[in-house]
């Protein structure tokens, strides 16, 4: 299991992961140079086979909650891998905190509200405030570009 803190300093957005090989990062834009290389060299970098899909294994449309919020994430039609490489048919998540899915081939911010789980973790927890929230779960290559809203899930849940 991994802890998420989410925290902004200094007018900058941070994603702190630990545990389970977590990432860390600091930037709005969270594609390395090789890795827009490797964007450029694939031929179809969005590819989505037909009956793939994400859901969310533990968690329903609204069901109501308490903190953390353990999210567990699962993927049908992919094999989840960590972020750097492109190959059809692997890519990560990203959880979605009260936005919806990212459109295809974007690649999806790093900031408070957009998770990364690019070391290929398949559960988290997150620290929500009471009230309804929307969790997108949202599936993306080896460089972050969004499969979009086909290979995307999102529920409400209601934080006691």
């Amino acid at each position: 299991m991994k802890k998420v803190l989410l925290f902004m300093a200094a007018g900058a957005f941070m994603v702190s992961c630990s545990s389970n090989g977590g990432e860390k990062q600091e930037s709005m834009d969270p594609l390395t140079q090789s890795e827009k290389e490797a964007i450029a060299e694939e031929e179809s970098p969005v590819y989505v086979p037909e009956g793939a899909n994400v859901f969310f294994v533990n968690l329903k449309d609204g069901q109501e909650v308490t903190n953390p919020v353990h999210v567990e994430m699962g993927v049908e039609g992919f094999t989840v891998v960590p972020a750097g490489k492109v190959e059809k048919g692997t890519g990560h998540h990203h959880l979605i905190i009260d936005e919806g899915a990212s459109e295809k081939g974007v690649v999806v911010p790093a900031d408070d509200t957009h998770i990364h789980f690019g070391g290929g973790q398949v559960d988290t927890e997150v620290e929500l405030t009471p009230g309804e929230h929307t969790l997108t779960l949202q599936f993306a290559n080896g460089v972050h570009q969004s499969f979009g809203p086909e290979m995307s899930k999102t529920i409400k849940v209601v934080v006691k």
